[in-house]
């Protein structure tokens, strides 16, 4: 029998909140602007789990003319979208539930900015007031995934061991991240196969309804 965790460190974007779909959408718009046709499939497997400063190295790299001050305006637009309303992933608040029912710890995770958490969990006070402070940004620590430092400071926020934790994600480089920190991984495909999540290591998952079942509960 599978023995819960001690702790669940979460993503956000795409594990909590449906914030992913606004952010290619307006990348699409953004990019037709400077000659770049993109579709949704290849900037997910380009950008999906990485930095707004990472997907602007990238296309510089490509020969795209993206202005110096891109990723600074690019985030203006994408928080003022954002504030417009993110809806959450549907399952959260009865997954959280459960887990304050069995004692088991959470935090957040996430390489986008600990500004972009506080506009979309901050929709969802009953939400946000539940992680107790416990978000934590891999740009603002200095190791976005698939680095390990940031579910590694998460669990030691949370006073527990890597190997007691374990890890919701979405996103190739974040359950990376997770295999590199020693720490079990979830991959959160609610609308693929999840084949490149599972060849990161992560056991794939397409609700989180079904996360109870994987961790013992």
């Amino acid at each position: 029998m599978t023995m819960p965790p001690k702790a669940i460190l979460f993503d956000c974007d795409g594990v909590l909140v449906d914030s992913e779909a606004i952010s290619f959408d307006l990348l699409a718009t953004d990019f037709a602007r400077y000659g770049v046709v993109m579709t949704r499939p290849e900037m997910e497997r380009r950008f999906l789990g990485g930095t707004i400063a990472g997907i602007f190295t990238g296309m510089r790299a490509d020969g795209v003319a993206l202005p110096d001050n891109w990723v600074e305006t690019f985030y203006d637009q994408l928080y003022a979208r954002l504030s417009e309303g993110t809806e959450l992933i549907a399952g959260v608040t009865a997954l959280l539930d459960k887990l304050d029912a069995a004692g088991i710890r959470y935090a957040v995770g996430s390489n986008g900015s600990d500004r972009k958490m506080q506009i979309t969990l901050g929709q969802h006070p009953e939400i946000l007031s539940r992680f107790n402070g416990h978000l934590y940004s891999g740009q603002a620590l200095g190791c976005p995934k698939p680095a390990p430092g940031l579910w590694l400071h998460a669990a030691r926020a949370l006073g527990v061991a890597p190997e007691d934790c374990v890890v919701i994600d979405d996103s190739v480089s974040g359950c990376t991240g997770a295999a590199r920190a020693g720490m079990r991984c979830l991959g959160l495909a609610e609308h693929h196969d999840g084949a490149s999540l599972q060849q990161a290591g992560a056991t794939v998952i397409h609700h989180l309804d079904e996360v109870a079942g994987q961790i013992g509960l």
